[in-house]
């Protein structure tokens, strides 16, 4: 039972932390920005939303819509997780055009080594009107090998869904402050510390913690960099046709 309880406290401060999550959570900074910003604009969407990539829907409690529906690339990982309600090759989206109102496409284009095909299928799936919230990291070290392809600058991503059919209405960067700086120390230890689990938890609450709490700290007195972020994200439209 205790297990089990602190399974559930250690998930649930992964993708949604608080205070409580900077003594579990290594990524306490990153996440805890990129959650605020899917929760800001989580209300612009409404009708049916299509969550592609959607892994264990971590951020579908943001999303009061009529319908939410995970779609996830086919692997044996996708499968295990039991998260997704719907898979696809990789290549094309198993639905009809406008079959959507809504797309939410959390931290997964950097993992697609084709952005214009996926772009163009998230663009089909749209009713016209229909709005996408997109999230990218910008200053991340390599993930999820070697599924891990590209990083985007803000121009870069504007202009790869400007030219599939959509009108930005919202860009923003995410911890474009000295935080950064903070949240990519945690991400070396993360990755240089030994592998056993309880070696992991206390040295992100005995050494990580304190450098999460000094981030950011000192983000609220240091001058805001917007040519250095973690993360970014957008809300765009699909123009009528």
């Amino acid at each position: 039972m205790i297990q089990q309880t602190l399974g559930k406290i250690y998930r649930e401060q992964s993708f949604h932390p608080t205070w409580l999550g900077v003594f579990v959570n290594p990524f306490f900074i990153a996440r805890r920005g990129l959650a605020g910003a899917v929760r800001e604009f989580a209300h612009l969407v409404h009708g049916r939303l299509l969550d592609v990539g959607c892994g264990t829907k971590p951020y579908e409690r943001f999303f009061h819509v009529d319908e939410y529906v995970g779609l996830d690339i086919e692997s044996a990982r996708s499968r295990a997780s039991a998260a997704a309600d719907q898979y696809y090759d990789g290549h094309q989206f198993p639905f009809g055009d406008a079959a959507f109102d809504a797309v939410l496409c959390n931290q997964v284009l950097e993992h697609v080594f084709n952005p214009d095909e996926f772009v163009g299928e998230i663009h089909r799936v749209l009713k016209p009107g229909g709005r996408m919230v997109l999230t990218v990291p910008f200053v991340w070290d390599e993930h999820e090998q070697p599924f891990d392809y590209a990083r985007y600058s803000s121009f870069g991503l504007r202009a790869l869904v400007e030219q599939h059919g959509f009108a930005i209405e919202r860009q923003r960067k995410i911890n474009a402050n000295v935080s950064v700086i903070f949240q990519l120390i945690n991400a070396y230890l993360y990755k240089v510390v030994p592998r056993p689990l309880i070696v992991h938890l206390i040295v992100c609450a005995t050494v990580m913690a304190p450098i999460s709490c000094l981030g950011v700290l000192l983000s609220k007195v240091f001058p805001d960099n917007e040519d250095l972020y973690l993360d970014q994200i957008i809300v765009a439209k699909k123009l009528s046709q």
